[in-house]
């Protein structure tokens, strides 16, 4: 065995393949410049979002959550803080975005769940519908770049490209 084919057969390790299959579907991208249209939503809202939970928790973090009826809100507001201020950075840059809208996706079902069908139930369809209007547009945004990815102008792509001095 020749010491060039030695790499070679870490990637004939099933576990390997399936690490590489997935960190290569985590950064894969379609090739659409308009990708970047919906991660600057996307992304700018969450990163501002997930700031404001800090700045003024009583009214967006903490005590939003507390008001809201969640358990253990003073976790729960830089929690959640935390997760939107990262991810919104990321689907920013485009960097791991498929990985990034996970945690967003997650979030905004909470958000819908918890404070959208208490209006559905007092108010009607339309008033929740109005109501959810940012929300929904997050979670579809969300769902977008998890299929998608970053795009075209992401550093996902940057990552997914072949190496150049691979191919030589």
């Amino acid at each position: 065995m020749s010491p060039s084919q030695f790499p070679l057969l870490l990637f004939e390790n099933p576990t390997i393949n399936k690490q590489t299959d997935m960190f290569r579907w985590i950064i894969n991208t379609d090739h659409s410049k308009t990708t970047l249209i919906i991660r600057l939503m996307v992304g700018a809202v969450f990163l501002s979002e997930g700031i404001q939970k800090f700045l003024l928790p009583e009214k967006l973090g903490a005590g939003r959550f507390e008001k809201i009826g969640l358990p253990d809100p003073e976790f729960l507001g830089p929690f959640v803080g935390t997760f939107e201020t990262i991810c919104g950075a990321l689907v920013l840059m485009g960097l791991f975005t498929r990985l990034a809208a996970v945690p967003l996706l997650c979030i905004m079902l909470v958000a819908i769940f918890t404070t959208k069908t208490v209006i559905l139930a007092d108010e009607g369809f339309w008033a929740m519908m109005h109501a959810a209007r940012t929300d929904w547009c997050m979670l579809l945004g969300s769902v977008f770049l998890l299929i998608r990815g970053g795009g075209w102008w992401s550093g996902d792509r940057k990552l997914s490209r072949p190496q150049d001095h691979l191919t030589s």
